[in-house]
């Protein structure tokens, strides 16, 4: 293991993505969410590509045991990206970037629902705790109680974000289940290819010819993604997940910069106390499931026969 260097990559990606995010957001007053799609999917692939060949793992790396999974994760994750894309158009990028933490406090919930696993009271209630601070963030956009007006498209905004938390954390159950029997280049490679395809969907629904900037930005966009990509699933080869995964709450950092210096976006202290307060409970489930992770591989290793 090399800590240092997983962090690094791991902030690599996170710096990515945020980068990625804006770039669509730049474009999202013409190009419809459902294109955006298409262009971070499409032009990832031959990156992805190129990363499995480089590696090797062209052969083997791309054979699959379920297509039908790596379908539905892809479905999701589509949905989830088409939702996101669609909320930088209509929010702040910090405030999406923030609603989007409701996604690993979900897959906990989702994770007890789905798969069966055991959820104690400290999860559950950092779980909550971070749904507190989410509500926080969507109370202005979703409310008349609030000293602001509230604005039809910062609502429709907000619920389009969340829904994209939802969708992004539901995918995130599927991929659980995908690494128990697939090969991460698959998951990633297929996932790709599968956005690709349901985005052309959105085709008959108010696809435009971007100029050149804005083809630019997105094909820049695509690439990024899928350069992010890869630098997120190298990082967990160098560090364990418990190491590398609190590093993901950087990106609203990077987030506040870009809004301020490239957007003119000035973040309220409504939204970030609720993001510090959902970024304290994803660290605290973090810190909760590496220590349920020690405590799993002691009763193994107590299990296993002494020679």
């Amino acid at each position: 293991m090399q800590p240092v260097k997983g962090i690094a990559l791991k902030l690599c990606s996170v710096l990515l993505f945020i980068i990625m995010s804006s770039l669509i957001k730049a474009t999202a007053p013409h190009v419809p969410p459902g294109q955006a799609v298409f262009f971070r999917s499409f032009f990832a692939i031959p990156v992805i590509f190129a990363w499995l060949a480089v590696r090797g793992d062209l052969r083997t790396g791309l054979k699959v045991q379920s297509r039908l999974a790596h379908f539905w994760r892809g479905l999701m994750g589509t949905a989830a990206m088409g939702f996101m894309f669609a909320g930088l158009g209509l929010l702040p990028l910090p405030e999406v970037t923030a609603i989007g933490y409701a996604a690993p406090l979900l897959v906990v919930i989702f994770a007890a629902m789905f798969l069966n696993e055991q959820v104690g009271v400290f999860r559950l209630a950092s779980v909550a705790l971070g749904l507190m601070g989410v509500l926080i963030i969507l109370a202005p956009r979703l409310t008349l109680l609030s000293e602001e007006t509230v604005q039809m498209t910062e609502a429709v905004g907000a619920i389009l974000t969340l829904m994209g938390a939802v969708c992004a954390a539901l995918a995130q159950i599927y991929v659980r289940k995908l690494v128990q029997v697939e090969q991460t280049s698959a998951i990633v490679f297929y996932f790709s290819l599968t956005a690709t395809s349901l985005s052309l969907l959105t085709l008959p629904f108010g696809w435009v010819m971007p100029n050149g900037q804005e083809a630019a930005l997105l094909v820049t966009a695509g690439l990024l993604g899928g350069l992010g990509q890869i630098f997120l699933t190298s990082a967990y080869r160098f560090a364990g997940a418990s190491v590398v995964a609190p590093f993901d709450y950087a990106s609203m950092i990077f987030a506040i910069l870009i809004g301020y210096f490239v957007f003119a976006e000035v973040p309220t202290g409504r939204m970030l106390l609720g993001a510090a307060i959902v970024i304290s409970a994803g660290v605290l489930i973090i810190w909760r499931e590496s220590r349920l992770g020690l405590k799993r591989s002691k009763s193994r290793e107590g299990m296993t026969p002494q020679g």
